[in-house]
């Protein structure tokens, strides 16, 4: 049955159910200061990695033998996993170093709630994008079309009322679009930016591929789009004359959130990208919202699981191929604290290219830029924000970071226990290197000022609502997309060696984004078959 036949359809019940509970008593902010904060931290298992610096395992004593050897657990390699199944190949293993899959896709759990340790949603995508349209079928989130062709969409799986905030001049506004108190030169400047990016959005060359395409690769090569790419996004701002300081910021962060590096570094293509790559063509219902669950996009990458099952080992860090009549790959297995020998036709490394340059001594990826992130999961007492209803997305205007997601959104429980919350904070910088130095460096009492320094301009008294801070920090979170990054380093490190190993990551499209991935793991296998 439709949407349109139901006569109390779920969105209903989801608005009555979010206006019902601004009606429940909240207790007042508390002045007294709460007991002590549990700090921990934790991260990607950068140590194990860093051994590819010395190489120094152990000998084989384990071979393993299999047609297609997929090295990276995340999305990619899943997305690759999932083609060679579904096209009748199942001789095939993943070799993963974590001891969990998903890669940036993954979560934490504690008492009251999942959360995400890394991207945490998926917007719609374009009505092109058909690949992705027929998983999101498979994961029953696309249930179909109604009887005028649109998309009919799992709505408990997409972002409730409300969606987002900005606390913008000391209050709350809906949307994170700076409106309330804006200067006419600025609502104009808003509003020739936003026409220029409809524009971007729709415009193709002469063969028919947009400009700005998803996936990356699809996109025009004409001249005047690869110009864009070999320029910073606030020169090309500068010259458009787009000059205000609530768009220059709504810009920055934008960035700063799909790419970690915000307009001061990224490439004009990149940052025209993140308004026009998504074309909004698919539904003409739901143009707006996204796909979200409280433990983020680990929900997409549990949808891989049936394509891996008794063909994954985790904890098992690759650090050694050598290319003869087939591809011998070296790997020790940290749990077992062996090395094993796999003898496979054709490898996929699925990892990033800072690792291939370790793993295969005489590649090398070129200027790629990986920005670190730290993500803070916050368990706060029931009664934080008072009587004002926390968004799914809660930005603070002129924050060094992200602002926050309420992990619970989803939730339609009304008695949901302590409130939990994740901070985002990517770390904009020029020299990335020296800035993952940083990140590592901190301990627990830096990094719980660094955060809280950056909440209590939107809540300043968050700190007594605090029972828990979980800090995870992640030194190789995203490839940059600065200029030069995707039509020309990208493209050289793709390149397969001898037919027999390939490559396949969301860093060889320059924009770390699910589909990206997605894409890079489809295509690569469809290739290697």
């Amino acid at each position: 049955m439709s949407n349109q036949s139901t006569q109390f359809s779920r969105k209903d019940f989801l608005k009555t159910l979010f206006l019902g509970s601004l009606m429940l008593p909240f207790l007042q902010y508390c002045s007294k200061k709460g007991k002590s904060l549990l700090l921990k931290i934790t991260g990607t298992n950068h140590i194990l990695g860093h051994k590819l610096w010395a190489k120094d395992f152990p000998k084989p004593t384990e071979e393993i033998h299999t047609k297609y050897l997929i090295v990276g657990g995340g999305i990619s390699g899943l997305s690759a996993c999932r083609f060679f199944s579904q096209n009748n190949e199942q001789d095939y293993l993943l070799l993963e170093m974590e001891n969990h899959l998903g890669g940036n896709s993954s979560n934490g759990q504690n008492q009251f709630s999942k959360f995400p340790l890394g991207a945490h949603y998926l917007p719609l995508p374009n009505k092109e994008n058909t690949e992705i349209i027929e998983f999101l079928k498979e994961t029953g989130i696309y249930q179909g079309d109604d009887e005028t062709g649109d998309p009919l969409l799992d709505e408990y799986q997409m972002t409730f009322p409300q969606q987002e905030r900005l606390f913008f001049k000391n209050s709350w506004q809906n949307d994170i679009v700076p409106q309330n108190g804006i200067s006419t030169k600025a609502k104009t400047e808003f509003d020739r930016f936003f026409k220029r990016m409809d524009d971007f959005k729709n415009k193709k060359d002469e063969s028919g591929s947009y400009w700005f395409a998803i996936p990356v690769h699809d996109s025009s090569r004409e001249d005047e789009v690869l110009q864009l790419e070999k320029i910073i996004f606030k020169d090309w701002l500068k010259k458009e004359n787009f000059m205000s300081e609530e768009l220059l910021w709504l810009l920055d962060y934008s960035c700063r959130d799909d790419y970690g590096l915000g307009i001061d570094y990224v490439s004009a293509w990149a940052g025209i990208h993140y308004f026009a790559g998504r074309k909004n063509n698919w539904s003409k219902k739901y143009k707006d919202q996204v796909f979200t669950w409280p433990e983020g996009n680990a929900r997409l990458a549990k949808h891989f699981s049936k394509y891996i099952k008794d063909k994954a080992l985790s904890n098992h860090l690759v650090f050694d191929v050598k290319i003869n009549d087939n591809v011998e790959v070296l790997s020790f297995d940290n749990i077992q604290n062996k090395t094993k020998k796999i003898v496979a036709e054709k490898v996929l490394f699925a990892t990033p290219q800072f690792v291939n340059e370790r793993i295969l001594n005489h590649k090398k990826a070129g200027n790629f830029n990986y920005v670190p992130w730290l993500l803070t999961t916050i368990i706060l007492r029931n009664d934080f924000g008072g009587d004002e209803e926390l968004a799914w997305d809660n930005v603070i205007y002129g924050s060094d970071g992200l602002g926050y997601i309420y992990d619970q959104h989803q939730n339609v429980e009304q008695i949901m226990g302590e409130k939990v919350i994740t901070y985002y904070r990517s770390f904009s910088t020029d020299n990335c290197k020296k800035a993952r130095k940083r990140l590592y460096a901190l301990k627990e009492n830096q990094l719980k000022n660094l955060v809280l320094e950056d909440l209590k301009k939107a809540h300043p008294l968050i700190e007594d609502f605090i029972i828990e801070m979980q800090f995870h920090k992640i030194g190789h979170a995203m490839i940059a997309p600065v200029p030069g990054q995707i039509f020309e380093n990208s493209e050289n490190a793709k390149q397969p060696i001898d037919g027999k190993v390939f490559f396949a990551h969301s860093d060889l499209s320059g924009i770390s984004i699910f589909e990206e991935a997605f894409y890079q793991g489809w295509r690569t296998a469809k290739n290697m078959l």
